[in-house]
């Protein structure tokens, strides 16, 4: 059934589809629609869970570790501020490999106090331990909430995992949403079944003290277990769209990329934009393309080696920037050229911080950079103001 609602609603029901038993919960713009519309269902009876209300962020996760470690499916949501006063319970969960599930409504970081979107908030924990996913639109939210379930849950991996989704860009935006029949969702995500969880006849230990000896075994652990996260993600992407019939098979998706020369990676929903202008330069004859990187964490090194291979130049537009350095999409793109035989030139591009506008204009800049060759900083800011650096104020 396809029903105009937004964004926020959409993720809401989603999540009731997936029937968590606990459901943890502090407001904060511009993820606060989504827990009031789950805190709804709650009470109208259409979710039977356990609604708890924090007076933190850094509660709320608290609250997932607890309940996810007796063995209760698990969920919350955040953004900016909220996330990164979470940061140190975010490695807990990891650690403990506890499969929570989390949408990041993402939001600039202050200062100076922005509340619009980019994606330096996500960004920020990529080092967590988390598997990290970036959705193009609200259809992609709800899909991809419900995968993120059978992901994390998964015996090869145990892993938290985060559905970044553009603050307000798709939060408060209304598109069109085929809503998931519960039924079919229920056969696509069983209740779940822990193998290991606190119980008193049964007692368990979790996040020890592990000293020298021990603790860099549990971090190898943790990393492998993302790389496994790869095959699992394939798999229950298949069959996502073998029983609902959308499929979202690849870590990063190619949009017109035979015979390009010129490819630009972008993730989020300014993808859609990005799309339309590579149709329009195809059209003028100008053979660009675009890759959507869907999943960030694991990092699809392998995927955009291959998908790069006969390309003259990459662009690589980053919503953050890693102050002092780079793009963070774009330190880790240069990496994975690196170690393999694919030699590209690569143009790293900074645009949309703090939800400054990136319209076609400016994607046909940089293509134009790529094209022209043009020398540019490590990171360019594509859309910086002279004028108001030039400005100061005593």
């Amino acid at each position: 059934m396809m029903e105009i609602m937004e964004g926020s609603h959409a993720v809401a029901l989603a999540v009731k589809a997936a029937r968590p038993k606990v459901v943890a919960a502090y407001p904060i713009t511009p993820q606060t629609h989504i827990v009031e519309d789950i805190s709804q269902l709650i009470a109208d009876g259409e979710l039977e869970a356990e609604y708890v209300k924090v007076e933190s962020e850094h509660s709320a996760m608290s609250v997932c570790i607890g309940a996810s470690a007796t063995g209760a499916r698990t969920y919350t949501a955040t953004t900016s501020q909220g996330l990164a006063l979470m940061h140190e319970v975010i490695f807990n969960a990891a650690g403990m490999r506890l499969p929570i599930v989390m949408t990041v409504a993402n939001r600039a970081l202050s200062a100076p106090l922005n509340i619009w979107n980019d994606h330096q908030d996500s960004i920020s924990e990529r080092d967590s331990g988390w598997i990290q996913i970036y959705v193009e639109d609200n259809t992609e939210a709800s899909d991809l909430t419900i995968q993120a379930y059978r992901i994390a849950e998964d015996k090869r991996i145990q892993v938290p995992m985060m559905v970044c989704m553009d603050g307000y860009t798709l939060t408060h935006t209304y598109e069109p949403i085929e809503l998931l029949d519960q039924d079919l969702v229920d056969d696509f995500l069983p209740p779940y079944e822990p193998t290991d969880y606190l119980n008193v006849d049964d007692p368990k230990s979790f996040g020890m003290f592990a000293d020298p000896d021990y603790y860099t075994e549990f971090r190898y652990q943790n990393h492998e277990a993302l790389h496994a996260a790869k095959v699992v993600m394939g798999e229950v992407a298949k069959e996502f769209g073998e029983v609902f019939g959308r499929d979202y098979g690849g870590l990063i998706e190619e949009y017109r990329c035979d015979g390009a020369e010129y490819v630009l990676i972008a993730m989020g929903s300014v993808v859609g934009t990005l799309k339309d202008t590579v149709d329009d330069l195809r059209d003028a004859g100008i053979r660009v393309g675009a890759i959507k990187l869907r999943v960030y964490r694991p990092f699809p090194a392998e995927e955009i080696q291959r998908a790069l291979t006969d390309v003259e130049a990459v662009g690589i537009l980053d919503k953050n920037i890693s102050l002092g350095s780079e793009g963070a999409l774009s330190a880790d793109v240069k990496s994975a050229l690196y170690r393999s035989k694919t030699t590209p030139k690569v143009f790293s591009f900074v645009a949309g911080l703090g939800g400054r506008d990136i319209p076609k204009g400016m994607f046909v800049k940089m293509f134009d950079c790529m094209r022209e060759d043009k020398k540019i900083s490590t990171s360019e800011f594509i859309d910086l103001r002279t004028e108001i650096l030039d400005f100061q104020e005593v």
